[in-house]
């Protein structure tokens, strides 16, 4: 009796109309290659194989085989032992799983008590540090970093917005269960003693935190929902922007956001500095500044209202009993505009001034804008903060260069810088030249300033391209005694002008912009009870901080930008 033997089986390959993923080696559903081929059958197959697909199947040559056996070999060979490797790597993670869990079990029983015997410590802000030195002091914020060296040793480094501390704990402190399963952004509280850092380390503050005693106040969570997988350096700015919340967390938005508020109070020092009145306008208004298409409208008791374009005209009303006043309020713009220096929504700084010339006013304005740099750099956090975020800013000095509309007209031309040509559809047809009357848009605009490098007054615009209460040259009745202050990277950063005082000229400016000044009663009566030669401004404080800090956009420098299509979180 003859001995039973496994036949292989015939496995078809057709290089042309084969399919490895489909196929199974039928003749008809081919394979694609030989090698899919002979896995298919376990190593023992006998393999046809055709190169087009008008051709018949002939078996694989000896030599080819041969070689494809050995392929097959080799990879089963690894693809023994990747299964190996996966085997030994799930058991050593299983028995890394079973010590981590008995670590932890075991570590909810050590138990850290405060030692009653030493000093009672001090609360403290993280920022009064260096007053305690050598003291035993209680801080209290936030992880911002963490760090374990050792089995024996941890460091954290604390948040409380008011500065970075780092802390030491050591020994029995680094192994409970809150020391094991601690989270950056969790809330602690850190007892010890605040020591100066060794010769040759570095610590924030040039000093750190030796701890004797710390307890766990919030615990943020790990895993999936940890703080490092909800940001990191790859976000998208969509993702930056609804996590606005936490990205101000970090230390580049908090150091742009404490600048901002030393800006502000610099604004305020100043204007205090000049008895210049601080008063707090509407925002909910019935009468536009700016223009009728920026304004977001919306129902008051059944009547139309808008959020306010500006203060100004509320601040002129001011002038007769206070003086010169200003405001440090909002002002919104309905503008669909995505560009990087735009916003919904921006803090408005804003004077009025009575009883001035336009010189006087462009004084104004500059000195402002010197002595708010001055103040700002001089301190010393804002001085850390523009070392850190814009270590090549040269603060502006007086005079600044005063250039007319019409000198900004021939420097567009003499630098060959040239505006679209459209036809009635809106087509661009070709380039022309600015001519006297065109409105500077801001891409002209920042080139011209840019190239000059310098902070420029760009003074005198046309009637046409201005606002209705801007008062005319007595030297050229074409032209408004107005003034838009441009900075170098970021463009226009304030825009003002004298004020039209005589009633019929404010009259004649409603009626060229189409106003009805029914609803203007109020502040044409400025007109009527008393005028006065008198001028003002509105500074975009986003605007000046992305100078300042050199942003590429004002939406960084702002706590919860808004812009079109953002209004949240």
């Amino acid at each position: 009796m003859s001995a039973v033997t496994d036949k292989p089986v015939t496995m078809h390959v057709c290089e042309v109309t084969g399919q490895d993923a489909s196929g199974d080696g039928s003749e008809k559903k081919p394979f694609q290659t030989s090698l899919k081929a002979l896995e298919h059958g376990n190593g023992k197959a006998e393999i046809v194989i055709r190169k087009a697909a008008d051709q018949p199947y002939e078996p694989i040559a000896k030599a080819a085989m041969k070689k494809l056996q050995k392929l097959y070999d080799t990879n089963q060979r690894k693809a023994q032992k990747a299964a190996e490797r996966a085997a030994a790597d799930a058991n050593s993670a299983q028995k890394n799983a079973e010590a981590e869990a008995a670590r932890l079990e075991e570590s909810k029983k050590v138990v850290l008590e405060e030692d009653k015997t030493l000093p009672e410590a001090i609360k403290i802000k993280i920022r009064d540090g260096a007053d305690h030195r050598d003291k035993r002091v209680k801080v209290s914020g936030w992880v911002h970093r963490q760090r374990v060296q050792g089995k024996d040793m941890m460091f954290l480094v604390l948040r409380d917005g008011s500065g970075y501390l780092q802390c030491v704990l050591t020994g029995k402190q680094c192994h409970t269960f809150d020391a094991l399963t601690l989270t950056v952004e969790s809330t602690v509280t850190v007892y010890g003693v605040l020591q100066a850092v060794p010769e040759g380390k570095s610590a924030p503050g040039g000093h750190e935190l030796q701890a004797d005693y710390w307890e766990v106040v919030g615990k943020a969570p790990g895993g999936d929902d940890a703080f490092g997988n909800k940001l990191n350096t790859q976000s998208s700015p969509d993702i930056l922007l609804d996590q606005r919340h936490l990205v101000i967390r970090g230390e580049t938005a908090s150091s742009v956001l404490k600048m901002r508020a030393m800006v502000l109070k610099a604004f305020r020092d100043y204007f205090d500095s000049r008895k210049v009145v601080e008063v707090t306008p509407p925002l909910m208004v019935q009468t536009q500044v700016e223009g009728g298409s920026t304004l977001f409208d919306f129902s008051y008791y059944g009547e139309t209202a808008y959020l306010t374009q500006s203060s100004q005209l509320y601040l002129e009303t001011c002038l007769a009993s206070l003086g010169d006043v200003y405001c440090m309020a909002e002002s919104f713009r309905a503008e669909k505009s995505h560009t990087r220096r735009h916003l919904s929504e921006y803090t408005h700084c804003e004077a009025e001034l009575s009883f001035i010339t336009f010189n006087d006013l462009l004084d104004f304005i500059e000195d402002m804008i010197v002595n708010v740099m001055t103040q700002v750099s001089n301190d010393p956090l804002g001085k850390k903060i523009l070392a850190e975020l814009n270590p090549d800013f040269k603060a502006p000095q007086k005079p600044f260069r005063r250039m007319t509309y019409e000198d900004a007209i021939k420097w567009l031309k003499e630098n060959d810088v040239k505006k679209d040509r459209l036809d009635a559809e809106g087509n661009k047809i070709g380039e022309a030249n600015y001519e006297f009357g065109d409105d500077i848009p801001e891409a002209p605009e920042r080139r011209m300033t840019d190239t000059i490098g310098e902070p420029i007054l760009l003074c005198k615009f046309p009637v046409e391209i201005k606002s209705f209460y801007m008062k005319r040259c007595v030297d050229d009745r074409r032209l408004t005694e107005s003034v838009d202050v441009l900075m170098p990277g970021v463009g226009e950063i304030v825009g003002g002008s004298m004020r039209i005082t005589d009633l019929d000229e404010l009259l004649a400016g409603y009626k060229r912009e189409g106003i009805d000044p029914t609803p203007y009663y109020w502040f044409t009566d400025q007109r009527k009870y008393g005028t006065c030669e008198h001028g003002g401004f509105g500074l975009g404080v986003e605007r000046f901080l992305a100078w300042l800090l050199n942003r590429y956009t004002v939406r960084d420098v702002c706590l919860y930008p808004r812009f079109i299509g953002r209004c949240q979180p």
